[in-house]
């Protein structure tokens, strides 16, 4: 941005938008997760089902991968976070990479395999306030989200980029304080609120987007009700409403972060 020449490969690329377990297990959208390329630092965000055959179909190469985080360990988010270990060390014969994830991704019933742990450089077990260093990507895990299991959204910079990753959670005060960015990626689940889960929905999103006031919005992880209203559609209105340019991210969609500028 300010004028400069983007970097080659400055991109975050939707291996799959689903999100709640009925979404998932149909398969209408895909699971993959994220794919984030940031000045030649390439990382995953919550692999879910599939990840690794969409990643592979999109030309993506796991050994490529410097780190893999994982928000969460809900399956829908951490259900091929072995093979993606594996995948990037390359059957394990290369040791290669950072894995982030909570304490209880790895300790209490852990969705991560201790036989892959070794396939690592090494890991970093995320915490409310925490911060990371990714080679060039500082990773900040500003407070523990309201969920049934321990979850930190992420706040990603980079020496042309801020990037706000506000993961499954319900709304709460506070929550919008940490997320100022250029770009905001949303897990938008449900249309309505539907206690007593409350996971984030469309009017929790507008009020987000009013006060963090990013350049752009990506929605991501749609659950049925917000499939059935159409994300495109749902992302238009927010766009009206709010006044921000509000993007509904499809299966594949591979976003060039020189559209920020």
């Amino acid at each position: 941005m300010d004028g400069q020449a983007e970097t080659p490969g400055d991109t975050i690329t939707f291996l799959g938008t689903a999100g709640a377990r009925v979404m998932v297990a149909s398969q209408i959208l895909a699971s993959g997760g994220l794919w984030f390329n940031l000045g030649g630092t390439e990382m995953l965000l919550d692999p879910g089902p599939g990840t690794l055959v969409r990643a592979v179909k999109s030309r993506l190469s796991p050994p490529r991968l410097a780190a893999i985080i994982l928000s969460h360990k809900h399956l829908d988010h951490s259900c091929d976070i072995n093979v993606m270990i594996e995948a990037m060390a390359e059957g394990g014969f290369h040791r290669r990479g950072v894995l982030l994830a909570p304490a209880d991704a790895l300790e209490d019933d852990p969705v991560v395999l201790r036989y892959v742990r070794p396939f690592l450089e090494r890991i970093e077990v995320l915490k409310e306030g925490g911060e990371y260093q990714v080679e060039n990507v500082s990773i900040r895990t500003p407070l523990r989200h309201v969920h049934p299991v321990e979850t930190y959204g992420l706040v990603l910079r980079t020496d042309r980029h801020t990037i706000s990753c506000v993961v499954d959670t319900r709304y709460f005060d506070g929550l919008c304080q940490h997320y100022r960015a250029d770009l905001l990626i949303l897990n938008l689940m449900r249309l309505e609120p539907t206690a007593p889960l409350d996971p984030l929905s469309v009017p929790d999103a507008a009020v987000i987007i009013k006060s963090l006031r990013p350049r752009a919005v990506l929605l991501n992880h749609f659950g049925m009700s917000m499939w059935r209203a159409k994300p495109w559609t749902v992302a238009q209105r927010l766009s009206q409403d709010t006044g921000v340019r509000v993007i509904a991210a499809s299966d594949g969609l591979r976003f060039d972060l020189a559209q920020l500028a």
